[in-house]
């Protein structure tokens, strides 16, 4: 089964698909999220939110702030302001 990710930012969803992987960068240090791993909810810094989807090339995106939320294979991206450096656009 693979992760459900939602990146949004303040006024928009920024991206969402179903992915292999997700990396953040946190106040506790950056995160790797795959397939099953344990709920979490951190603190965004500012950076880089890097995601591989299932198909397709990897996305980055640019975030400033927010939280990030992992549970039951979901993970959420909350973002005070996101914009995608590559890849698609959200679906």
């Amino acid at each position: 089964m693979p992760l459900h990710v939602e990146l949004v930012s303040a006024d928009h969803l920024v991206w969402s698909g179903d992915a292999s992987m997700v990396v953040a960068r946190t106040t506790e240090g950056e995160i790797g999220v795959m397939t099953g791993h344990s709920p979490v909810l951190g603190v965004l810094v500012g950076g880089q939110v890097r995601i591989t989807p299932l198909e397709g090339q990897p996305i980055t995106a640019e975030v400033d702030g927010g939280f990030f939320s992992v549970e039951h294979d979901r993970v959420t991206v909350v973002a005070e302001a996101a914009s995608l450096a590559s890849a698609a656009p959200a679906r």
